[in-house]
């Protein structure tokens, strides 16, 4: 959708100033991360098109730079009361490690979903952690409560002034690598990382574009833009752990309304596809949240006019997610082929269909015999086959093949 509404509204928004001020303060804390050329997405857009590597941050993700901010800019009263936060994984290890370069404690409560890679990395920072409930909204409550029990800082992932400001710093970084930008697509949850790249990004050259991407399932900003105010997700259902935040904030929502140019939405499929392109072609290590804005530009490719930034926010992911989301991406690229086929229920049928497949070079993963279907006929078999094929095209190939060949094909 377009973001039409220009005003801010009353809010006040994050000055391109105050997000050079947080790039001074984050000098030689966090890293200057690396512009990829991407000329498997260049191909496809027409023009030069760069991945934003914030998957090599410190932790992993861009969340240092909001939360060192944030904590960097609290008194040394408030720094001896120790600060809390409530996060999934990314937000949780940014304050981990903030608060230990700052010398003060961090508390955390994460929900017991929180892929166990986060959890040993944010108590490897030196975090306390306490673990509850099925989604943010647990910890979310439990820090809030814990703050006003103990005098603690609630370091808020996305809507505070200073955390937006710290997020912003990776747009300065952009346009100092990129000077031509014309487009930066930005990953986006509660919208902290999107509203600090856009004020930078307005700041120094409002013609650049700035997009915003949330997963299909967790998009929470088309609706509350709509109605002018945050409007809570009932369900969300994502891999996408990491920007899956059920409503922006009052500051977000301001921010995205006066100076985002388009927010769009990623399917599953498009992320997972995504995800297994920046692993074969990109040779990076991406958390599915950490991977929307590449899975926008792959699955629409002319709407984004180059030169085009897609940031990569971070690369967290759980290996065994990792495997799921891979094969899913598999699935999603035509990689995977699966099949029903009727043959003869004879010796040799099976040794056929396995010769026609490997004839066109088709690699047999799984295969399945049912003889009791009311819909086949005396003397027939149905073979359930999955094959790993080399694209599309492939899999056409080995459709066609089969079906001259007699077979009576049936993609499942």
């Amino acid at each position: 959708m377009s973001v039409s509404d220009r005003p801010g509204g009353d809010v006040p928004l994050v000055s391109g100033a105050d997000v050079e001020a947080a790039a001074r303060l984050l000098d030689g804390v966090v890293r200057q991360t690396p512009l990829e050329h991407s000329r498997g997405l260049a191909d496809r857009v027409g023009g030069p098109v760069w991945l934003k590597c914030e998957n090599l941050q410190r932790t992993g993700s861009f969340k240092i730079r909001g939360a060192y901010t944030r904590i960097a800019r609290l008194t040394d009263e408030e720094r001896a009361g120790g600060v809390v936060a409530a996060s999934a994984g990314n937000h949780a290890q940014g304050v981990a490690l903030a608060a230990r370069l700052l010398g003060t404690r961090a508390t955390v409560f994460m929900p017991e979903t929180a892929p166990l890679p986060k959890v040993a990395a944010t108590r490897g920072y030196g975090a306390e952690i306490h673990m509850c409930g099925q989604s943010l909204v647990e910890p979310l409550r439990a820090a809030a409560e814990h703050a006003e029990r103990t005098g603690s800082v609630f370091i808020h992932p996305f809507d505070h002034p200073d955390v937006i400001a710290g997020q912003g710093t990776v747009g300065l970084e952009i346009l100092d690598q990129c000077p031509d930008t014309a487009t930066v697509v930005v990953c986006t949850g509660g919208g902290g990382l999107v509203s600090g790249i856009a004020a930078a990004v307005r700041h120094r050259r409002p013609d650049v574009r700035v997009v915003a991407v949330q997963a299909a399932a967790a998009a929470a900003f088309p609706g509350s833009l709509a109605a002018g105010r945050p409007v809570p997700l009932t369900g969300m259902s994502t891999m996408a752990d990491g920007i899956a935040v059920a409503a922006p904030g009052d500051l977000t929502l301001a921010h995205v309304r006066a100076q985002v140019d388009e927010v769009r939405t990623v399917s599953e499929e498009d992320l997972s596809r995504a995800l297994l392109f920046c692993l074969e072609r990109a040779k990076l290590v991406v958390e599915p949240a950490g991977v929307a804005a590449v899975a926008a530009v792959l699955a629409d490719p002319a709407a984004f006019a180059p030169p085009v930034v897609a940031v990569v926010s971070g690369g967290n992911i759980d290996p065994v997610l990792l495997l799921k989301v891979v094969q899913h991406g598999m699935a999603a690229a035509g990689r995977y082929l699966s099949l029903r086929l009727r043959v003869p229920d004879r010796p040799g049928s099976l040794a056929a269909v396995l010769t026609e497949l490997a004839a066109v070079g088709a690699n047999v993963l799984e295969v399945e015999h049912e003889r009791t279907g009311t819909r086949l006929d005396v003397g027939e078999v149905e073979v359930f086959v999955v094959v790993e094929t080399r694209g599309p095209e492939h899999a056409e190939d080995v459709v066609a093949a089969l079906r001259r060949a007699g077979y009576a094909v049936t993609p499942d």
